[in-house]
């Protein structure tokens, strides 16, 4: 029985670059591979194209662009057998080489993140199945920060709550609970939630199948050991639709800005070059232009070429700086470093002896490389002024903090319909008007026939299959009965979602006066509105803040550990806060995961008490988080570090999302007619 290992997300990456190159190593002699589009970026975050050239990768070509060539014998397809579209796309291009090529290849199919019985019946019905051989690569979550876990599911708001299709909970919980054979058993499940109670169910049940599986067995030992994990502390569950709000508005952290003006795939964001400068000429990776064409893999220059992408991770100590800022202070933060390198090159002036010369030469390289990383984020904050000073900006993020304040959804019609009389672009009104429906338990009717009419007329009639499934994902709704705290015949819940009139007081959900250079509660990422999402697990991790938060109304944070010590509720998960929980939409439930007491022992006897160790709790949103929540949620685990709590924050999602992505996922991009 081995002592549980720590979480490591850098083991997790190695782990998956081993996977892959051991597959494509099984496969002898050059090859062409062909990935799907989603997945070149995820892929390219642990594994670079020169390594993939080592095991005889040839060309990579993308799998939407139909245009592999015959010039390898060996082809090799990764993409996603979940997605029937996918399938289909690798059977079509397999017949079309067989039909135009007089090579005769030998295809290779890899499924990520697993082999379906739909694939296998679909290559079968095309007459591919037994031309190609088909594995499987268990990817599943996908280091992003050394903090940051994603499934990168980019569909898995619209299958969740759309198309109400739950094969991200399936695959949600089968990555958790490769953890838990990894690490042991999560003590704790904790969560809110329908879809999170559902996948908390599931994890439950595969536990017991393996364990089931292990016992029927010949006396092998338990992959689990029965035992809860000495690393973990609890693993908490958040479902997107509790808090819809926190996403649709506008972030505010320098990070989450730069995702909602340029967007940000897989640590990288596309910039136009005249804002950020002349196109580097780095080498490919597999999700870069250079990789997915048909030419030669080497590096080549690309002058015509309008986008320059830019690398946004760790490696990045600037960014790491700035990227959970609130904007209104990234300025000032550019202009100190700006000062601090100025008077470090200028040290070379004042350098008297060999010694102070040679370590002026020897800090250089980092010296140059600071100052490319400031050239670059000063002329993103530039770009993004542009944005945010503009007065459509200025009058949405009004419209915004007034919902989150608590005002009557009513009173900011005349707004909303000025910005559709502006033409504001769709997605902005759409974000604006599920604001409004979540904010104030669903629209008055009357308001949402004018509203539809208005978005019909401005903007197309086939948005009326927008609307109609943004009311199927349950962001904009009329408001019924339940919302007035009458339940509706059938309802599954007493209100008709979260109840944000009791929560916005009971758990402060917005702040009058916030400090953004130094601030002293999440709401600083959104300027004033707190995430909900974030407060929930608060409630479980950091009782007494939010007890001294409440009782104060955000006044005194000074005194809030002498304050509230005596004051805050004891015990793990929910209590102390239940009657706050009620009020939000979803199941509530609190799991405790417990081994055999001879397991038990024996681990305990193996580790110590380990009491002194730092442990991890892992906070999994299903169905996306936002920027601005993993800035919130860094902030409340570098104050638990502060105040020497022993746990640290470990963040896992289904995907990184905006209030773009969320309504876009409902958006009719089709027009009727020929148009």
């Amino acid at each position: 029985m081995a002592p549980h290992a720590l979480l490591d997300t850098a083991e997790i990456s190695d782990k998956a670059r081993r996977d892959l190159l051991q597959l494509l190593e099984g496969i002898r002699g050059k090859k062409n591979l062909v990935i799907e589009r989603s997945l070149a970026g995820p892929v390219g975050l642990f594994v670079k194209f020169s390594t993939l050239q080592e095991y005889g990768v040839d060309r990579v070509f993308f799998l939407e662009n139909d245009n592999v060539d015959a010039s390898q014998k060996n082809i090799i397809f990764l993409a996603r057998a979940e997605q029937a579209k996918q399938v289909i796309s690798v059977a079509e291009q397999i017949k079309r080489l067989r039909r135009s090529s007089s090579t005769d290849h030998e295809f290779s199919i890899i499924w990520v993140p697993r082999r379906t019985l739909v694939s296998d019946q679909i290559l079968e019905d095309t007459g591919v199945l037994g031309e190609a051989s088909v594995s499987e690569y268990a990817l599943h979550f996908i280091p992003v920060a050394d903090d940051l876990l994603s499934l990168e599911l980019d569909e898995a708001f619209g299958d969740l709550y759309l198309r109400k299709d739950p094969t991200s909970i399936f695959l949600a919980a089968k990555a958790l609970m490769l953890l838990q054979q990894r690490h042991g058993l999560f003590p704790r499940i904790i969560g809110k939630g329908d879809n999170a109670k559902r996948l908390c169910d599931l994890l439950l049940r595969m536990r017991s199948e393996v364990t089931a599986s292990e016992d029927s067995g010949s006396g092998s030992t338990s992959v689990l050991g029965l035992t809860p994990s000495t690393t973990l502390e609890s693993l908490i569950l958040i479902d997107r639709e509790i808090d819809f709000p926190t996403v649709l508005m506008t972030q505010l952290t320098y990070e989450g800005l730069i995702d909602e003006v340029f967007n940000i795939n897989s640590n990288a964001t596309e910039v136009d070059s005249s804002v950020i400068g002349a196109v580097n000429t780095p080498q490919p990776t597999p999700g870069s232009h250079n990789s997915s064409s048909t030419q030669s893999p080497a590096p080549t220059a690309q002058p015509q070429t309008l986008k320059r992408k830019i690398p946004l991770d760790d490696k990045d100590t600037l960014y790491q700086t700035l990227r959970d800022s609130n904007f209104a202070i990234v300025g000032s933060l550019l202009n100190k470093v700006a000062r601090r390198l100025q008077i470090s090159y200028e040290s070379r002036n004042t350098a008297k002896t060999t010694s102070e010369l040679r370590e002026f030469v020897n800090n250089l390289p980092g010296l140059q490389a600071e100052q490319a990383s400031l050239n670059i984020h000063t002329s993103l904050t530039e770009e993004i002024m542009k944005h945010t000073r503009t007065d459509i900006f200025s009058r949405v993020l009004e419209v915004q903090q007034n919902f989150a304040a608590g005002a009557d959804p009513a009173t900011q019609n005349d707004a909303i319909d000025e910005l559709i009389n502006r033409a504001v672009p769709l997605a902005t009104i759409l974000r604006l008007l599920c604001l409004a429906s979540s904010f104030g338990s669903g629209l008055r009717a009357k308001d949402l026939d004018l509203f539809r009419t208005a978005v019909l007329h401005a903007y197309g009639h086939q948005h009326l299959l927008t609307l109609s499934a943004l009311e199927k994902s349950g962001l904009l709704t009329p408001r019924s009965s339940s919302a007035l705290g009458i339940p509706a015949a059938g309802a599954r819940h007493a209100t008709h979602g979260t109840n944000y009139a009791a929560v916005r007081r009971s758990l402060h959900l917005f702040a009058d006066e916030v400090n953004e250079a130094d601030p002293n509660d999440i709401a600083y990422v959104f300027s004033g509105y707190a995430p909900l999402s974030v407060r929930l697990v608060q409630c479980i991790i950091q009782k007494q803040f939010l007890t001294q938060l409440r009782s104060t109304g955000g006044q005194g944070h000074g005194n809030r550990q002498a304050s509230a010590t005596a004051a805050a509720p004891s015990g793990q998960g929910w209590r102390g806060f239940e009657d706050a929980v009620k009020n939000v939409r979803g199941a509530t439930f609190d799991e405790a995961q417990t081994g055999e007491d001879k397991a038990v022992r024996a681990r305990h006897i193996l580790n110590g008490s380990g009491a002194n160790s730092e442990k991890t709790v892992i906070v999994f949103f299903l169905g996306g988080v936002c920027r601005a929540e993993i800035a919130a949620l860094r902030f409340v685990s570098r104050k638990l570090a502060e105040e020497g709590k022993g746990k640290r924050i470990l963040i896992a999602t289904t995907g990184i999302i905006t209030g773009d992505t969320v309504v876009g996922a409902s958006v009719e991009e089709r027009k009727f007619g020929n148009a």
